[in-house]
């Protein structure tokens, strides 16, 4: 099968683009006195940013590692992300923000999620460690209420989300296939099952929520939650050789492009869509088929092309925030890695 799809951005083109936004990142939205991040560019609500952008970044400087091995762009982003730290009961998480705040589930999941491709790169043990650490907290948001999954919000516990089960899984089976220890494979499965009996539609994508109250589905649909999941069918296949994981895949993949790809274009929420590439990049690994990603492709040009202002920042939002430049930072180094295009 060729592994190139036709398509006019070469890698050089990506590694162009990742070097104009991590400039702008550093130079506008870093203090670098404190060594910490700034949310957006103008008017702040905080002086610094919350943690969810910064679980962006440490991805987004994990993909950029892996073009560039002999660098350390992760270093000062887990720096910051230790600003958040909390040893609180029931276990030590982090916070969403540098004073005492509230602990998000699928915050610290992002952040592990990405210490583990870390860890399976550079072999580093406090990449592991840490991501063990978060697990073990994971752990206390989850309960039989719904019949089981995780919670969204430690200290608001009204909702168990895609967005807090879906990462769940991936943490959970990534440490699976590093340890080999069974514990790992069980609460992947545990909270696969749960997922996709109450928060996957008929069609393949994922809904956001199910109401802790009512029962009530939260019926939004997002490329993230769908990503995430797109990613743990790929992963079940991988770590149990079973079929039914690589076919339950390809009908995600093939769901979400129909749905979420309307008139030429993504929905907005870059950081949303790297997830959603990453579900790809997976499904990609195991299949070999650039045809699938060609619409995320076509995407990301269309985001250079018509979404950048003369500074070189991204997105369609006045005011620019480090969420966005990070989601599209991702994007580009995934797709420079993966070089798909006819150059």
């Amino acid at each position: 099968m060729n592994n190139n799809i036709n398509a006019q951005t070469t890698k050089s083109e990506y590694l162009r683009r990742i070097e104009i936004i991590y400039a702008n990142i550093n130079d506008h939205l870093k203090d670098e006195r404190k060594g910490l991040y700034l949310e957006n560019i103008g008017k702040h609500e905080n002086p610094y940013s919350y943690l969810w952008p910064l679980c962006a970044l440490i991805q987004a400087t994990n993909e950029m590692e892996t073009l560039n091995p002999n660098t350390e762009m992760m270093k000062p982003v887990v720096s910051a992300i230790n600003h958040y730290y909390s040893k609180d009961s029931p276990a030590p998480a982090y916070m969403s923000y540098i004073n005492k705040s509230s602990r998000f589930y699928d915050d610290n999941q992002w952040i592990a999620i990405a210490y583990l491709d870390a860890y399976n790169r550079t072999k580093k043990e406090e990449y592991l460690s840490k991501s063990k650490e978060i697990y073990t907290w994971l752990l206390t948001g989850y309960d039989e209420k719904t019949g089981g999954g995780l919670y969204w919000k430690e200290d608001e516990k009204t909702s168990k989300n895609t967005c807090s089960n879906g990462p769940n899984i991936l943490v959970s089976l990534e440490l699976y296939k590093i340890t080999k220890e069974k514990k790992y494979l069980d609460t992947g499965l545990l909270v696969y099952n749960w997922t996709n009996k109450h928060l996957r539609s008929k069609e393949g994508v994922f809904w956001d929520a199910i109401s802790i109250k009512d029962g009530k589905i939260g019926f939004g649909t997002y490329t993230y939650n769908t990503g995430t999941m797109l990613q743990a069918n790929v992963l079940l296949y991988e770590i149990t050789g079973d079929k039914k994981y690589l076919k339950e895949a390809k009908f995600i993949a093939t769901a979400a492009e129909k749905h979420f790809y309307k008139n030429s274009k993504l929905p907005d929420h870059y950081w949303f869509n790297a997830v959603l590439l990453r579900g790809y990049e997976a499904l990609y690994q195991v299949e070999k088929d650039p045809q699938r990603l060609k619409f995320i492709v076509d995407d990301a040009d269309r985001v250079w092309n018509n979404e950048r202002d003369e500074s070189n920042f991204l997105g369609r939002e006045k005011t620019k925030s480090l969420l966005m430049q990070a989601g599209i930072l991702e994007i580009y180094a995934r797709l420079a890695k993966l070089n798909l295009t006819k150059s």
